[in-house]
């Protein structure tokens, strides 16, 4: 059955960098787009960022644009955020998802859901 497991969080200073990873295991990797949401408490699980099956297309929300990048590695199975410049408000559980679709930005389009992974950004 399809996995997504996701690693990398934890305690970061604010402006300070981390590296999410989802390791994808029981699909064919590059039929999937994959995204980045998350969702801190009492909120909405929300979109931030995506990349379609190839790699060669990646959306971003406005909110993390410009400090955070999304990739893939089709060799490893993984798709990976890079979070740089943290910021409080970063602070969430960060979730990994894939469809086999598009790089959509909405939840619903997703299929498969990693367990997500704490990031905490101090001030």
């Amino acid at each position: 059955q399809v996995q997504l497991v996701e690693s990398g969080g934890g305690l970061v200073q604010a402006g300070g960098s981390l590296r999410l990873s989802c390791a994808a295991s029981g699909l064919t990797f590059t039929s999937y787009a994959m995204a980045w949401f998350r969702q801190a408490p009492g909120k909405e699980r929300e979109f931030v960022a995506s990349i379609s099956r190839s790699g060669g297309s990646t959306y971003y929300a406005d909110s993390v644009k410009g400090r955070f990048t999304i990739s893939r590695d089709s060799a490893k199975n993984t798709v990976y955020l890079q979070m740089n410049s943290a910021k409080p408000e970063d602070t969430a559980v960060y979730y990994c998802a894939a469809n086999t679709v598009e790089a959509f930005t909405t939840k619903e389009s997703y299929d498969y859901w990693g367990q997500g992974t704490q990031v905490t950004v101090s001030s």
